[in-house]
């Protein structure tokens, strides 16, 4: 009798010895759920939207995230957003997210991206200093916090882990000597994020974020009327605010307690972000990749904010830069005259 384990099979009982010892499987193919059949306590748990939401959104991004082929079964746009979705809110491992959602690990990775690509093509929709309101009403929520008067925003920076890359991997290495990329958040009164600068690695300080940045070149260009509100990691400027570092009894301690409550927004803003979506507490991608994911993220926060969705637990993280900027003279003329004329007995 001819070999069973050979190609060239030359008799009928080899043949059968061989489908005997070499099944051939049967192709199974799972039943997936309808997501959105779903009550909204289930859905905000797994994807921090209720139903009308993701529905809203999955009519904006389908157009951009639809296989163009139904061949092998391939997931729908729905399925391709909740995969996501549910990648973002949870930030687990991606093989544990397929194991939630009957897929292979290659499959989850193939849906975040185009997600992610999809989100990107809507952040400067979403994403517009200083806001989609019009200027006089942004000033007038900021006055109404703490009566701090002619802000436009609060801005901050906040470190996103990420895995150490093997390229220029240095760069990446924060104060705190762990791996990061220092991401600036500019926010309004409501908390929707009106900037973000999701490209600079750990090491680089947030001063030079935001000097580098647009919104900077704007603001000290006078394209814009109106004040930014920072903490003491930036130098006092014309247009970006900063408390005393000793501020004398009356109007300078007045001055500081009005700009800490009013830029406490940009602090409640960074953690409603990492609260909602737990992938940022520590991102296992490329540089690259892990800035797409913060942008992607920024969307659907302001997407979830603009449409009223409710949060999980806040919790804020208190990460005081211990290096202080050297403010500039210009910037402290301006902040005397801001508090003389409006803090003053």
């Amino acid at each position: 009798m001819a070999c069973p384990f050979l190609d060239d099979i030359v008799d009928e009982g080899a043949a059968l010895l061989r489908r005997e010892l070499n099944p051939r499987r049967d192709r199974m193919i799972r039943p997936r759920l309808d997501v959105f059949s779903f009550p909204n306590h289930f859905l905000f748990e797994r994807y921090r939207f209720s139903l009308q939401s993701l529905r809203y959104m999955h009519t904006l991004l389908q157009p951009h995230i639809t296989n163009i082929t139904q061949r092998g079964q391939a997931l729908t746009s729905e399925q391709i957003l909740c995969v996501a979705l549910r990648f973002f809110a949870n930030g687990s491992f991606l093989y544990n997210i397929g194991d939630a959602e009957q897929l292979s690990k290659a499959t989850v990775c193939r849906a975040v991206r185009k997600v992610c690509l999809a989100l990107k093509r809507f952040l400067h929709v979403f994403v517009k200093f200083p806001g989609h309101k019009p200027l006089r009403a942004i000033k007038e929520e900021f006055h109404r916090i703490a009566g701090f008067p002619n802000v436009i925003g609060c801005v901050d920076g906040t470190h996103i882990p990420i895995r150490a890359p093997s390229e220029n991997e240095g760069h990446y290495v924060n104060r705190k000597s762990t791996h990061s990329i220092n991401v600036q958040i500019i926010c309004d009164a409501a908390h929707i994020i009106t900037n973000v600068e999701a490209k600079w690695p750990g090491s680089v300080h947030d001063s030079r974020v935001y000097r580098e940045s647009t919104v900077s070149r704007r603001m000290e260009r006078g394209h814009l009327d109106g004040y930014l509100l920072g903490d003491r990691g930036y130098p006092c400027r014309p247009t970006l605010l900063t408390p005393y570092p000793d501020p004398e009894p009356g109007p300078q301690q007045r001055f500081n307690v009005a700009h800490c409550r009013t830029r406490a927004q940009v602090e409640m803003t960074i953690g409603l972000l990492k609260a909602r979506f737990q992938c940022l507490r520590q991102l296992r991608v490329t540089p690259e990749r892990a800035c797409d994911i913060i942008v992607a993220c920024v969307v659907l926060h302001n997407i979830a904010t603009i449409r009223g969705e409710k949060h999980p637990a806040l919790q804020i993280e208190a990460d005081e830069d211990p290096i202080v900027a050297a403010d500039m003279p210009e910037g402290r003329a301006v902040r005397d005259v801001v508090c003389n004329n409006h803090f003053a007995d």
